[in-house]
C-alpha cells in the first residue's frame, strides 16, 4: 500500500493548482467536476508520482488559520504537507519568491544531518521542506 494523493480544499482552484505546478515543476491534470455537490477539482502531479488533489466548492470556509508551527500543531486535522527536497534553503527562497510566506526559516532539523523550513502557500496552507538521509522514522 502507498499514499495515492492528498486532497486540499482551496478558494482559488486554478490559481492554487498552477502555483504548486510552477513551484515544484509539477503537471496540472484535466479538471473534473462532481455536479451533485457543486465540487470542482484538479490534480497537480510530480514526476515522482506525488499528487495533490485541489478541491473547490462554492461557499467553503477555512476552519482555522495559523501563523506559526506551534500554533498549527495545536489544532487537530491535517496541519501541513511535508516535502523532501534536495536543498531546503534554495527551495524555501524559491517558494517565497513565488508568493509563499516564510513561517520558519531554514534551520537544522531534529533528525540528525537534516534541515527543515516551513512556508505557507498563497492561501495559508503550511508546507514543510526537509532533507532526510533515511526513511521516515529512522
Amino acid at each position: 500500500m502507498h499514499v495515492d494523493h492528498v486532497g486540499l480544499s482551496v478558494q482559488d482552484l486554478n490559481g492554487m493548482a498552477n502555483w504548486y505546478a510552477k513551484a515544484f515543476g509539477w503537471t496540472v491534470a484535466q479538471p473534473f467536476e462532481v455536479p451533485p455537490i457543486g465540487l470542482k477539482g484538479l490534480f497537480a502531479v510530480g514526476s515522482d508520482g506525488v499528487a495533490i488533489e485541489f478541491l473547490q466548492r462554492e461557499g467553503s470556509t477555512r476552519p482555522w488559520t495559523a501563523d506559526s508551527v506551534p500554533q498549527m500543531a495545536g489544532m487537530q486535522g491535517f496541519g501541513h504537507l511535508a516535502l523532501r527536497v534536495e536543498d531546503v534553503d534554495a527551495t524555501h527562497d524559491h517558494l517565497v519568491s513565488l508568493g509563499a510566506k516564510s513561517i520558519m526559516d531554514p534551520r537544522p532539523a531534529p533528525v540528525a544531518d537534516s534541515r527543515m523550513a516551513y512556508v505557507a502557500d498563497p492561501e495559508g496552507n503550511f508546507i514543510e521542506l526537509l532533507t532526510r538521509k533515511g526513511p521516515v522514522g529512522s
